[in-house]
């Protein structure tokens, strides 16, 4: 019989009875975050001036989710264990609007997959949530999303909407297939306005990046043109550059000066069925490579009335942002990046003449300087957030340290 014990903060913890007793951690994005440290308290340097959230929920109306999916330790038992995964979800006009937004995408590096994109290529709209979740969660979280529209009458015989991911295989028993619709659900329902819980939580649970403990990561930008004042957000899920190679803080190469990429096993008795890390202890292990490197998905919300077109030339900006962060997005890297616009609400219907405004196209440099830093800023708050993770096989994946950091800055 299932146990189900309901705590603070839409957090729950459910033990099942079996051979291997299982601690299983559910989190839905609550109404507040806690008040964690982000990267501008540890002395970073980030252009730009954020929104007052500095997070991509800065952009009236979108709202932020997430389910996260922690149980078990000690060896990898496919289908048991050790779980470390989720899924995070992203309303571009709040979970209660049927209506679509405009949007575009681009892949830097396409190792990896981002559902929906042929459509949205093809017409230049998004319907529905976007959601982020591991490589082998794609699917449930897909056909998850299209349930959820159907009951929620979205005005289409049939759906596509946009599920990316990023692959936590190191940490979690990815080919478990732990995410359920259950968990895609819960995390639709629970999406709020207002701070983003960051760090090791929903799809960037498993998540590393940039030689430390990776994850769900948020900024964003304020900026005026003709004298309006317009935010872009971001949220990224951070799992590229495993081994740290050549990281930048701050315009500083700090990946001579910080413990990058320490990964390793704990226990010299479990013989990692993945063995792309040394024991921690310095047991004698047969180590192979990883086949990949990670990846990383962004997205982008901008109030600002920009159109299809020009969401596809924003789109590719987060790149800027990865090369800043010393980043060259490697072969097995799936670099994969999508925007939207809230702007030209009610004039979407694909039935009818629509009256568009159009963001000035000779006045976009500032929606590309405003995407570049807040998804440099996001990544960095990821790392920040993320605390250090034991997963699968005893795999031990250290947090950025803080102090350190901060040191560096402080001269």
């Amino acid at each position: 019989m299932l146990k189900f014990n309901v705590f603070a903060c839409c957090k729950a913890v459910l033990m099942h009875p079996g051979p291997i007793a299982l601690a299983l951690t559910l989190t839905a994005q609550c109404g507040h975050a806690e008040a964690l440290e982000r990267a501008r308290s540890l002395g970073i340097p980030f252009l730009g001036v954020p929104g007052p959230l500095n997070a991509i929920t800065d952009v009236a109306g979108v709202e932020v989710g997430h389910t996260t999916l922690i149980a078990g330790e000690g060896q990898l038992v496919r289908g048991e264990g050790p779980i470390r995964t989720g899924v995070t979800v992203v309303h571009p006009r709040g979970k209660d609007s049927t209506e679509a937004v405009h949007g575009g995408w681009f892949t830097l590096n396409a190792s990896g997959e981002m559902t929906g994109t042929t459509w949205l290529e093809e017409r230049g709209l998004i319907d529905g949530p976007i959601g982020i979740t591991n490589t082998h969660s794609v699917g449930v979280a897909r056909d998850a999303f299209v349930a959820w529209m159907v009951d929620q009458q979205w005005p289409a015989l049939w759906h596509a909407p946009v599920v990316a991911e990023t692959y936590d295989g190191a940490l979690n028993d990815i080919n478990g297939q732990h995410l359920k619709p259950t968990h895609v659900r819960q995390a639709l329902l629970n999406a709020k306005t207002g701070p983003v819980v960051e760090g090791a939580v929903g799809g960037g649970t498993g998540m590393v990046c940039n030689g430390f403990k990776g994850g769900i990561g948020t900024a964003s930008r304020v900026f005026s043109v003709a004298d309006q004042s317009f935010i872009v957000g971001v949220l990224v899920q951070c799992n590229y550059n495993w081994g740290g190679t050549d990281l930048r803080l701050g315009d500083r190469w700090v990946a001579e000066e910080l413990p990058v990429g320490q990964h390793c096993y704990l226990d010299p008795g479990i013989a990692p069925q993945n063995p792309w890390f040394p024991y921690c202890n310095g047991a004698t292990l047969q180590q192979d490579s990883p086949t990949r490197d990670g990846s990383i998905i962004v997205i982008i919300a901008t109030n600002a009335p920009v159109l299809p077109h020009q969401l596809k030339r924003v789109a590719k900006r987060p790149a800027l942002a990865l090369g800043r962060l010393g980043a060259i997005s490697n072969p097995g890297s799936g670099d994969i990046f999508v925007a939207f616009s809230t702007g030209n609400r009610g004039a979407t219907d694909e039935d009818r003449f629509n009256s568009i405004e159009q963001f000035p196209n000779n006045a976009l440099e500032s929606v590309f300087r405003a995407t570049v830093q807040a998804t440099e800023e996001a990544i960095v708050n990821a790392m920040v957030a993320a605390e250090t993770m034991i997963g699968a096989d005893g795999l031990r994946v250290h947090a950025l340290p803080r102090d350190q950091v901060r040191d560096l800055f402080s001269h």
